[in-house]
């Protein structure tokens, strides 16, 4: 017989399951990406039936590995693997602390361990009164597409046995002993909210933001309300960094707003960018084309905008054997290579009159930033340093100075260099790498990575487990193996059962919040948030209106 997609689909969830729960015992016995191997078993199966009353002959083998019966019953889901159940364990998740929210790590983590663990008591702690992280603050408005996955996050959201809790932040409302002391397992999985500096002359001057606040503000995040950055008083803005979050806000920049006025961008920042003068943004890397960090389709669509002149230098674009090596192993950074020359050689000399313009400048490190003569305070440029490439191993190239300067004049800049993580007190950090340390997310004491000296019963996923690296779907892959390792350590007797350590869990913390007077708003709350806000959208012809402040937030969350 022929195996159907479905069948092979449904063995990949079953042994990436059986592999989640017991890693150990079927990790090295299963390829669960060879397909063939399914179409091999499945012949096999048949020949020797299924069920009790059927057994393989001695020595039967499929690629080499012999397996018994009940392992084989095992693969095709026909028999539990016979591991003790997690019925009696309860789990904190703590999305937010100051920073992303209950994004893809928090849910993605809740959802494996509902489905990994029947009975598994799930809660989700957030600042904020609004779920879903990143997907909600970080996303552009102009990617409904991605923001998809919150139909699957507010499913789990929604199961019996998980419960979510706005509007709770961690280190004020309740410290990390708390959870601690609550909860047998606390998987920390608040991101990265805070940003990297660079630590150059002038860094502080007016008109300079972070590129995750700007992303915030147009997202309608409440505490970026406020940033209000001028739009009118400059045509030029230097963006540095050259990643998705930097075409991203490129792409906000220069997109006409009638394509912006149908998407659930704050109305406020719509307003703002009809009435901006920003005509010119440049978009300034230290490296090459080759080694720029975004993806395809991030630069298509910026490439894409309607009436833009895109300049790259021909210069630029010539590859060294180093780059071609660079290449050769990264099919992204290939296709994002030859977008970048098409744009190059498509493009006219000159900008037309009026017409919007983009600058990928390469090869250039900022050095600092230079202020106004006119108005004190205030940014007017940036003074940057060349570079050349210097190869530093196999297939890795780094920019380093060479001593030749130039000024880009702007009057505003966006850096857009990386985001950083928070520590929490009671918490280990690693303040050179930005992470908590940790080994297969069990935080560990030691940031060396010493594992003998693990937290127990403290887990940590996305990018305060990794830094912020990676698409929402990574955070997949980053919770599974979160989850396997707090399934290791209980079947390995290293976290204790509520039969052998009683803990407070979910009515210890709401007893504790109500002891401090402090209000938690469950998703229930969010639901009425979300209705608000797809009804007031409703009159302007959007998905959704945003509610920007925390007041709004807070009486929608509370009404009838």
């Amino acid at each position: 017989m022929e195996l159907e997609d479905t069948h092979i689909d449904a063995y990949l969830k079953i042994i990436r399951r059986r592999q989640r729960l017991h890693p150990t015992v079927y990790g090295s016995r299963i390829n669960i990406l060879d397909s063939q191997f399914f179409t091999l078993l499945d012949h096999q199966w048949d020949r020797i039936g299924t069920g009790p009353e059927r057994k393989p002959p001695a020595g039967w083998s499929v690629f080499g590995q012999t397996w018994s019966h009940d392992e084989l019953a095992v693969v095709r889901g026909e028999l539990p693997l016979g591991i003790r159940p997690w019925h009696d364990v309860d789990l904190v998740l703590i999305p937010c602390n100051v920073g992303v929210g209950s994004g893809p790590a928090g849910f993605y983590t809740a959802e494996k361990t509902l489905k990994a663990h029947q009975g598994a008591q799930v809660d989700i702690i957030d600042r904020l009164p609004t779920p879903f992280g990143l997907v909600r603050s970080g996303v552009a408005p102009d990617h409904p597409e991605t923001k998809i996955v919150i139909n699957q996050f507010s499913r789990v959201a929604q199961h019996e046995r998980c419960s979510f809790f706005g509007n709770v932040t961690l280190g004020s409302s309740i410290s990390l002993s708390d959870l601690r002391e609550l909860y047998h397992v606390v998987v920390l999985a608040y991101g990265s909210e805070s940003d990297r500096a660079l630590g150059i002359p002038g860094e502080d001057l007016m008109g300079i933001h972070s590129a995750r606040e700007f992303v915030w503000w147009y997202n309608g995040h409440p505490d970026c309300r406020n940033l209000d950055p001028d739009l009118k008083s400059t045509d030029t803005a230097v963006i540095l960094g050259q990643g998705n979050v930097a075409l991203d806000v490129a792409r906000i920049l220069l997109r006409p707003t009638s394509e912006l006025a149908t998407t659930d961008i704050a109305s406020h920042v719509l307003t703002a960018l009809e009435e901006s003068s920003i005509r010119k943004v440049y978009l300034v890397g230290r490296r090459g084309p080759v080694q720029a960090a975004c993806t395809t389709k991030e630069l298509r669509e910026v490439l894409g905008i309607k009436n833009l002149y895109v300049n790259i230098k021909e210069a630029d674009l010539v590859k060294t054997p180093a780059d071609e090596e660079e290449m050769k192993n990264n099919q992204i950074q290939r296709r994002v290579y030859e977008l970048l020359s098409k744009a190059a050689a498509s493009g006219s000399s000159q900008p037309s009159s009026g017409q919007r313009e983009l600058h990928f400048v390469f090869f250039r490190k900022p050095d600092s930033f230079l202020e106004s003569d006119e108005r004190s305070g205030l940014v007017s440029g940036v003074h940057v340093e060349k570079t050349v490439l210097k190869g530093v191993g196999p297939g890795k190239q780094i920019a380093v100075g060479t001593g030749e300067f130039e000024d880009l004049d702007c009057g505003m800049v966006l850096k857009s260099i990386g985001y950083k993580s928070v520590p929490v007190n009671g918490l280990p950090f690693d303040h050179n790498k930005g992470v908590v340390p940790n080994i297969r997310g069990r935080v560990v004491t030691d940031p060396s990575g010493d594992p003998t000296q693990v937290e127990t019963g403290l887990y940590v996923c996305g990018w305060l487990k990794r830094g912020p690296t990676g698409i929402i779907a990574t955070n997949l892959y980053c919770a599974e193996e979160t989850v396997a390792s707090i399934s290791e350590d209980l079947e390995r007797g290293v976290l204790k059962s509520t039969s052998s350590l009683p803990k407070a869990g979910r009515e210890g913390l709401l007893q504790l919040l109500d002891d401090r007077n402090i209000r938690p708003l469950s998703f229930n709350a969010w639901e009425k948030i979300d209705s608000e806000e797809k009804s007031l959208g409703r009159l302007r012809n959007k998905p959704r209106e945003k509610l920007t402040t925390w007041e709004d937030l807070l009486k929608a969350a509370a009404m009838k």
